[in-house]
């Protein structure tokens, strides 16, 4: 799988992926095999798994006209409504629901400290601090009353 470069001179970061979407690219990566074969020597090789029919880079608008297309049809979605972004809103939202600490969410989606994570997630991040309950339940143990 190639990188479309989008992190420009920032740090590269590698995030693991989940199972099912490892899945997904190598299925992804597999059906483009039917790709190359069509395009024949129009076939532009730059080493991505998501690419235009012809192996090109995709770019922000083809991202967000394959994005519509694949949400169209589904009950109580209009896909003309989302882009992309909501996946990035989506799993922060899913993380912080999960209880994974604010500073983790920030470094996995990119930014540089919780400021920023809070500002523009404010509304998807769940108001717990569980740092200092689980640090005591540590120390203390769980309540004896409710075994």
């Amino acid at each position: 799988m190639g990188s479309s470069g989008a992190l420009g001179t920032r740090a590269r970061r590698t995030p693991a992926l989940p199972a099912r979407c490892v899945e997904a690219l190598w299925y992804q990566f597999e059906e483009q095999g039917w790709d190359r074969l069509a395009a024949g020597d129009d076939w532009e090789e730059h080493g991505l798994v998501l690419s235009s029919a012809v192996g090109k880079p995709l770019d922000a608008a083809n991202v967000r006209r394959a994005f519509r297309q694949a949400l169209k049809g589904i009950d109580g979605i209009n896909a003309d409504e989302w882009t992309p972004r909501e996946l990035r809103h989506s799993f922060v939202y899913l993380l912080s629901d999960r209880g994974v600490p604010l500073e983790e969410i920030s470094r996995l989606v990119g930014h540089s400290g919780t400021a920023v994570t809070e500002e523009v997630y404010r509304k998807r991040i769940r108001p717990v601090i569980q740092t200092g309950a689980v640090v005591i339940d540590g120390i203390f143990g769980a309540d004896p009353r409710r075994s």
